[in-house]
């Protein structure tokens, strides 16, 4: 088998993980819910708002800050709500077993052994000693 397949099988052991299977699971549930559907095209829509407000001449400061008010009600409506909550769970789950699989994979492009190489629990801000970002 050459690397590329093996990556694909890897790719396939990826999607039978339980935290993979939890986020997928999470963002059918959150393309379901017509109300924070509702609130994240509100909010897309009060940005966009914003953007070209700020970007006029001479921006109204009174529209701005009703704008930016409205904004962060709206975005603390949206991270309230159940099905988000879950979803930023399942995905920052997703994305440290993704991070873990990139450092394995840059400790062994660095000449690193395969079998006792150990991702890094999170980055301390120092390249000099990281395995790399994923």
């Amino acid at each position: 088998m050459d690397i590329i397949q093996m990556t694909r099988e890897l790719g396939k052991a990826l999607q039978q993980d339980d935290r993979y299977i939890a986020y997928t699971l999470a963002k059918q549930a959150n393309d379901n819910d017509a109300v924070l559907q509702a609130d994240i095209e509100k909010f897309t829509a009060l940005r966009t708002d914003l953007n070209t407000l700020m970007s006029s001449e001479n921006p109204d400061s009174e529209k701005l800050k009703e704008l930016d008010e409205e904004i962060k009600a709206v975005y603390k409506k949206i991270m309230s709500n159940p099905n988000m909550f879950v979803f930023n769970s399942a995905q920052n789950a997703l994305e440290s077993l993704i991070n873990n699989i990139n450092q394995i994979i840059s400790m062994c492009a660095n000449g690193e052994d395969p079998d006792t190489c150990q991702p890094s629990g999170g980055c301390s801000g120092s390249c000099a000693t990281c395995g790399g970002c994923g």
